[in-house]
């Protein structure tokens, strides 16, 4: 029935030359590969043929006559020896890693697993059921699409302003998108979100997981889903959840009509796991095409797998091929997608080689050097739960770092919490003591004072604890430091004293985010108090508590939307805030300034004992005095509970300061009869303040 040549060992995967496929996965320990087909449905399979040749222990063959959209998948032979590392099983129908696309979802059943599921040798008794009727089927790509003159907005970084978003939980509930693309890729090509996204001044979108992704088992069984997408099938398909009618081209249109607005594009990517979990997980892809190879085995018994993770399982890295495969996804979609730019879940992992992080490791060495790789927006999650994980600063030059110093620092200060002023100067300037020794800038540091893991704005100032009982884990999972304050009430309240002040510690919050230097990040719905309910792990609510309500939150303080855009824009405006080099307190030649003043409220500079004095809650800044600009400021901030007088010295620089931003107004800009602060006079600053002065001259 269908013609077969030898074909290549690359490239690796399903490709399509216009008469046939060439079809080439690599497994170092088969011992045989078959390629099998399906008919459009997924459910009959019409074909299975043994590719015919094996070179550098890539299987390969060719088969004339196939066109795109055809359905596929493997059945690899090999051993069955878990306490070797091997888990071959040819009953189970593997996903190409290399899949483009995915059709179906997986059903889950126990013929997934390689196993005999409660068989008294567990996982050592091989199931021979047939996993194929519950498996999503790989589809064969016509990769054709016209991107006309798309070119990427490359922003620099100190430019950047980051929009951690999900696809699906922006759109569903935008009434201003037809019901047919909410959800999807197409959706964010929507005008209600490119000018929402416009008129805050988000320059780049970071969207989390769209590589195709499992809702485990466990969550199924729940009535839940995996929301967040942390569990990878396919590093190179998109979630098919997401791709609506329009399909791909809805995704790559929706890229497009992002960057004719000026907004980059960046993926949140998952190659420290994928979705088969432990030794007692399902047998979906690489674990059943070559355990040993794609999969870090426990040294002392390669029966079980060796996790950095978290999630049972930790890719190979350090196998080439495995490493090719990771580089290979990423090139694919900068070039097939015209992608800007990844954010790394888990990055120290990718980097441990064998189990030890190394900042020279191959693949952080194997991205710096790559022409194509080399041009994006890299962006390390500099952690993961292995011994040593912890790698804040730890990146090369060319990577950006997620710095939770600086969301624990910023909460712990505005909480009141004693002590945090020495940290708050440090991560308020980029972090220098950290990221400078790695030869990196400012912008090395990711700012963000909330993130998808954890508390909403929102909830950060309604919730002293975690209510995550909707997750149907007794409340046990999500971090249980939040470093939150409910303001005196937990969860929704009417009173408007408690109200106001919700409302004030978010603005001094975002203040503290857009106005430290680095490059700041914003939850999706903070600008419009989205909240979670105080949940702070909402992995798996795909629904109304993670979606972004457009109408309703936006009642809960309908003047934060304003108050964001207007801090962004002045951010945007001055270049004091936007620095390519570190604040060092230096002598700048041209006025005998320094770069950075601290001063006290008594109407001095930072003393030793201040700096000690960890009663403290009260700081300024001054800076922009080397800024090419030439515009300089003043920052003033007191997080005490208690209203304080500022006082300015006498012997500070001369000239006028002028009151242009002030977190006790509901939208931040002072338009009407600002305060001026000269040299020898003060400030009334109220309790848990933030007020920025320009200088006048």
């Amino acid at each position: 029935m269908y013609r077969l040549d030898d074909g290549a060992p690359l490239p690796l995967g399903a490709a399509w030359d216009g008469k046939g496929v060439n079809f080439a996965l690599f497994s170092r320990h088969a011992e045989r590969v078959e390629l099998c087909l399906f008919d459009p449905s997924g459910r009959r399979e019409i074909a299975r043929i043994t590719l015919p040749r094996c070179t550098d222990q890539i299987w390969h063959g060719y088969v004339h006559g196939i066109l795109p959209g055809q359905l596929y998948g493997y059945r690899v032979h090999g051993p069955y020896e878990p306490r070797l590392g091997h888990r071959f099983n040819p009953h189970k129908l593997l996903i190409d890693p290399y899949a483009r696309l995915l059709q179906g979802r997986i059903r889950w059943h126990d013929a997934l697993f390689g196993y005999r599921p409660g068989a008294h040798r567990g996982d050592l008794t091989i199931d021979r059921r047939d996993s194929a009727p519950m498996m999503p089927k790989c589809i064969v790509e016509d990769p054709a699409y016209h991107w006309g003159d798309d070119r990427p907005p490359r922003t620099p970084w100190i430019d950047t302003v980051i929009y951690e978003a999900h696809v699906k939980g922006l759109t569903a509930l935008h009434e201003g998108i037809p019901d047919q693309i909410r959800g999807t890729f197409a959706a964010l090509a929507h005008p209600a979100i490119v000018e929402h996204l416009v008129k805050l001044g988000i320059t780049s979108i970071e969207l989390l997981p769209i590589h195709a992704f499992s809702d485990d088992r466990f969550l199924v069984e729940k009535g839940l889903r995996n929301y967040w997408g942390y569990s990878t099938l396919a590093y190179f398909a998109p979630e098919p959840r997401y791709l609506g009618e329009a399909g791909v081209i809805g995704f790559k249109s929706a890229i497009r009509a992002l960057h004719d607005a000026g907004i980059e594009v960046i993926l949140d990517v998952v190659y420290n796991h994928t979705a088969e979990g432990n030794q007692l997980g399902p047998t979906l892809s690489f674990r059943g095409i070559d355990n040993a190879s794609y999969y870090k085995l426990s040294p002392e018994n390669p029966r079980f797998y060796w996790d950095a993770t978290g999630t049972g399982n930790t890719l190979n890295l350090d196998h080439p091929r495995v490493l090719q495969m990771v580089l290979d996804s990423l090139r694919h979609w900068v070039e097939n997608y015209h992608i800007d730019g990844f954010r790394f879940d888990l990055a120290t992992s990718l980097a441990r080689e064998p189990y030890g992080f190394s900042e020279r490791a191959g693949v952080l060495r194997a991205i710096g050097q790559d022409p194509v790789l080399g041009r994006v927006k890299l962006i390390a999650e500099p952690w993961d739960v292995g011994e040593g994980g912890y790698r804040v600063g730890g990146f090369p030059p060319g990577w950006s770092e997620w710095n939770d110093q600086f969301r624990d620092t910023v909460r712990s200060f505005w909480r009141n919490d004693p002590g945090q002023l020495p940290r708050l100067t440090q991560v308020m300037t980029g972090s220098r003591e950290i990221f400078e020794p790695s030869g990196r800038h400012p912008w090395a540091s990711i700012n963000f004072v909330c993130s998808h893991d954890g508390f909403t704005l929102q909830d950060l100032v309604s919730y002293n604890e975690r209510h995550n009982e909707a997750n149907g884990e007794d409340n046990q999972d999500g971090h249980p430091h939040n470093l939150s304050w409910n303001c005196g009430v937990e969860g929704p309240t009417d009173d408007p004293e408690i109200l106001e002040l919700r409302a004030r510690q978010k603005r001094n919050l975002l203040a503290t985010l857009f106005l430290s230097q680095g490059v700041p990040m914003l939850l999706m719905g903070d600008e419009l108090s989205r909240t979670q309910d105080g949940n702070n792990n909402a992995y798996a609510q795909d629904n109304e508590t993670s979606w972004l309500d457009w109408e309703e939150t936006a009642e809960l303080d309908p003047d934060l939307l304003s108050f964001t855009r207007s801090l962004i824009t002045l951010r945007r405006r001055f270049d004091a805030f936007r620095r390519r080099a570190f604040l060092t307190g230096a002598i700048v030649p041209r006025n005998g300034l320094r770069d950075v003043y601290w001063l006290a409220p008594e109407g001095r500079e930072m003393t030793i004992e201040d700096w000690n004095d960890g009663l403290r809650r009260t700081i300024g800044m001054q800076l922009g005095n080397d800024a090419a600009d030439g515009q300089r400021f003043l920052l003033l901030l007191n997080a005490a509970p208690d209203p304080i007088e500022f006082h300015l010295s006498k012997e500070f620089p001369n000239g006028s300061w002028v009151q242009i931003f002030d977190t006790a107004l509901s939208q931040g800009l002072v338009r009407d009869a600002p305060e001026i602060l000269k040299p020898g006079g003060s400030f009334p600053l109220e309790p848990r303040h933030l007020v920025l002065f320009q200088h006048g001259g």
